[in-house]
């Protein structure tokens, strides 16, 4: 149910008589509803693929209704578009990527995931990850978010850097403990045999006054080998380092963040072996969509940010948006090359996908 409320706050459009039992009444229905959508032609996907393959949309279309608790019989015709438009394309690329993988390694496929805070990042790796499971892959998701220092290391950070606003709270570059990271992708990583396992950190975000703190040890979840697949997903996932006067004009605060970055290249995204990227127009959507989560959580009684806090929050992050993302989306994520698969596709303001 949780799922579903994030869903309908992130993609609200009016309802009309587009049901799933109408949609895959035909295959030509469903063949041809697929290839209305942006990523198709992006993905090197024909119609005829699309038809010999259409138990599979199919399939996989009545999956993801129930793993997000959605209706299938009364879609809307976001949530149609939602489904057949973007994450069963963005799924097929990630399938294809893992066999491909396969092909060479036995050690499971990490993908690297970069999307914005607030783009409908979390319910679409859910997604992903229920689809992996369902087609007989294991799958594990971990978050940068889950890396961050423990409160105590995290006010001596601040401490020692009393005029940086960047550097007070969670976040950004340096405020994560890179070592307890890279221990982590290694052992999921070995945990391609029977009988292996890994515990993933987990951080508590409302501790401490929502100051956030690592949750116990005890608290972390333990998975269970062979993984087949790692997806590893945070907002500033990816991004390169720049010269010290090109931070410096953005903000003189990102300058210690920019400094911390440059250990996140042998810390982290060297592990990546396939990358996800969801590129915005506009860096300054994210404080919209927070703000939307924010009213969905006072609507159903939760405690909840101020718009004030909110606005707050947000400028803490606009200064590596505004710095980083052109990179990201020119060059591609830091780390990666020429032989890295790829897969970069935009949303627009309404998380629609755009191709």
């Amino acid at each position: 149910l949780a799922l579903q409320r994030t869903f309908k706050t992130q993609f609200p459009q009016e309802y009309i008589s587009l049901t799933m039992s109408s949609l895959t009444s035909t295959n030509s229905n469903i063949e041809g509803f697929v290839c209305e959508g942006p990523l198709v032609g992006k993905l090197g996907l024909s119609p005829e693929e699309v038809k010999e393959n259409i138990s599979w949309w199919k399939t996989l279309g009545d999956e993801l209704c129930r793993h997000l608790t959605l209706d299938k019989d009364n879609l809307s015709d976001a949530e149609s578009k939602r489904l057949f438009h973007y994450y069963l394309p963005v799924y097929h690329w990630f399938e294809r990527t893992l066999m491909t993988h396969q092909q060479s390694s036995e050690k499971p496929l990490v993908v690297g995931i970069s999307a914005p805070q607030g783009c409908g990042k979390t319910t679409l790796v859910s997604a992903l990850e229920g689809l992996f499971k369902f087609r007989g892959h294991t799958a594990a998701t971990v978050s940068i978010d889950d890396f961050y220092l423990t409160f105590e290391n995290q006010q001596v950070l601040a401490a020692s850097n009393p005029d940086n606003e960047l550097l007070q709270y969670r976040g950004n570059a340096g405020s994560h403990d890179l070592a307890l990271g890279t221990t982590t992708l290694q052992k999921l990583i070995q945990a391609r045999s029977e009988g292996t396992s890994a515990a993933t950190p987990r951080y508590d975000k409302s501790a401490h006054a929502g100051r956030g703190d690592r949750a116990a040890e005890e608290k972390w979840p333990v998975l269970e080998g062979p993984l087949s697949v790692v997806l590893f997903e945070g907002w500033m996932s990816g991004f390169s380092p720049l010269l010290t006067e090109e931070v410096a004009a953005v903000d003189p605060q990102l300058v210690p963040v920019n400094e911390a970055l440059r250990s996140y290249k042998t810390a982290w995204d060297k592990y990546c072996d396939a990358w996800f990227v969801v590129k915005v127009e506009d860096f300054n959507w994210v404080q919209k969509w927070r703000l939307q989560a924010e009213v969905a959580m006072r609507s159903e009684g939760k405690a909840a940010l101020s718009d004030e806090q909110v606005q707050d929050f947000v400028n803490r992050f606009l200064p590596a948006y505004k710095a980083y993302l052109p990179g990201l989306y020119a060059n591609g994520p830091c780390g990666s090359t020429k032989d890295t698969p790829v897969l970069m596709l935009e949303v627009d303001q309404s998380r629609n996908v755009q191709g």
